[in-house]
């Protein structure tokens, strides 16, 4: 069976797809998997390198051409050593001649053939069919294209979404590239109205690729998500929320958010595969993912999941200055107005 494949979609660079792709890497590695990173292209980002750090890296091979020695990705390296889950960044890449491939795609294709599972990122504009239109939104036609239905064969595509002044902020700041090219990016690719524009673009084609998706396939009447927490009552909200899923004929979604600044218990661990299996036996989607503000997560994966149910369970004891602040459920409902809500009472059904 292919490996599953996922792809994180940006309207530009530095919007933190490669951040957010090692980010999910890294909880997944901390879950127990065996995660690798095939190809990885910090641009020098401090951020960046630092959330690889922990992650083994594959070495790269060195290819001649025109007396020239390039690097490039080692397939034949990844094949042989067979991970759970390769990360493979730039999607959009040219190989140099002499490799098994032209173009990193079809790397992947061997990769996932494999059964290895495959995370990867790409800029929106580097979609074949978007390519005309890119060029007369910015002036800058991008050579390295994709085919649209490499998009199509993705089992998730993740939206990496940035207001454009956050990321011109960022270009400022020096967080996307060295202080030498910014005045030239700013007063090009990254002006405001064309980053506004190719953010539109990039949520248009988010939206066409799910419902493209849906053409075949008899429609989702509900989206739920059951939001856990590592303990035995996040796996008696999971397994109400199957119930739901079914009796609405709808798909499941299980978030579980870590604590980035906590080391994982081994109790934590042993709840984690806990919850995977029980995931897996109810076909529910598992999701691991990482913050601070777990809220905030939510928010962010109900908006991308497409959530139109969240299922928690019930809200914990409060105690000393923390009665003081909003409690989490309230803090949810103010946080999704358009999805319904439910909390999970303690009792067995």
């Amino acid at each position: 069976m292919a490996g599953h494949y996922k792809i994180f979609l940006g309207m530009a660079a530095g919007v933190g797809k490669t951040h957010r792709m090692l980010s999910e890497a890294q909880a997944q590695a901390q879950a127990g998997r065996d995660v690798v990173v095939g190809l990885l292209e910090t641009h020098n980002r401090a951020d960046t390198q630092a959330m690889a750090e922990g992650l083994e890296l594959l070495p790269r091979r060195r290819v001649a051409y025109r007396d020239v020695r390039l690097e490039e990705m080692d397939l034949p390296g990844i094949l042989a050593r067979a991970p759970e889950l390769c990360l493979i960044d730039e999607l959009a890449h040219t190989n140099a001649p002499g490799v098994e491939h032209p173009k990193r795609y079809d790397d992947i294709a061997d990769v996932r053939a494999a059964g290895i599972d495959v995370y990867s990122t790409v800029n929106v504009q580097h979609l074949e069919s978007l390519n005309d239109q890119v060029a007369e939104l910015t002036g800058v036609r991008v050579r390295e294209t994709v085919p649209d239905e490499e998009l199509a064969k993705a089992d998730e595509v993740v939206l990496i979404d940035l207001p454009p002044e956050d990321l011109v902020a960022r270009l400022r700041d020096g967080k996307v590239y060295d202080a030498a090219r910014v005045p030239a990016a700013l007063n090009g690719f990254f002006r405001v109205e064309n980053l506004r524009a190719l953010r539109e673009v990039a949520l248009r084609q988010v939206a066409e690729t799910v419902e493209a998706r849906r053409v075949d396939a008899p429609p989702i009447a509900e989206r739920l998500l059951a939001f856990v927490s590592l303990d035995e009552a996040g796996e008696r909200v999971v397994r109400r929320a199957a119930r739901s899923a079914a009796r609405l004929g709808g798909v499941l979604d299980v978030l579980v958010v870590r604590d980035p600044e906590s080391e994982a218990t081994a109790e934590e661990r042993a709840r984690l595969e806990a919850l995977r299996r029980l995931a897996a036996m109810v076909g529910a989607h598992l999701l691991v993912d990482e913050g601070a503000d777990q809220v905030a997560v939510l928010q962010r994966v109900a908006r991308e999941r497409g959530t139109t149910y969240v299922l928690v369970g019930p809200p914990p004891a409060r105690r000393g200055l923390a009665r003081l602040g909003e409690p989490q459920v309230l803090q949810i409902l103010r946080a999704l107005p358009n999805v319904d809500v439910r909390i999970v009472a303690r009792r067995d059904a």
